[in-house]
């Protein structure tokens, strides 16, 4: 099970975090089996123990961490949806993040 944000709990539903990861890569170099594959280790998160609870904080900082390695700007439109960026500040720090790291 997934514990959204508002407390919910849901089943894992691989399809929405592809949509998110395909949104975040439209247009980057990211290969598609590298998209199957960070889904992959999510879903293994999600699944191991069967009787654990995962909240989507987990998930989605999970996705960033892996996304950080494989492409900076699907990293950063990840990032501006999962953290709900309000403005242009919210996307410099994050890159000003990103450029000390």
């Amino acid at each position: 099970m997934v514990v959204k944000k508002d407390g919910r709990r849901e089943r894992f539903d691989r399809s929405k975090v592809k949509g998110g990861l395909q949104r975040a890569c439209e247009k980057r170099p990211v290969p598609a089996r590298q998209i199957d594959r960070l889904i992959d280790q999510v879903e293994r998160m999600v699944s191991e123990p069967a009787d654990r609870e995962v909240s989507t904080d987990e998930i989605g900082e999970h996705i960033m961490s892996q996304l950080q390695k494989l492409d900076q700007v699907a990293y950063v439109r990840f990032a501006s949806v999962y953290r709900d960026f309000q403005d242009v500040r919210d996307f410099v720090s994050e890159v000003t993040h990103l450029n000390h790291d």
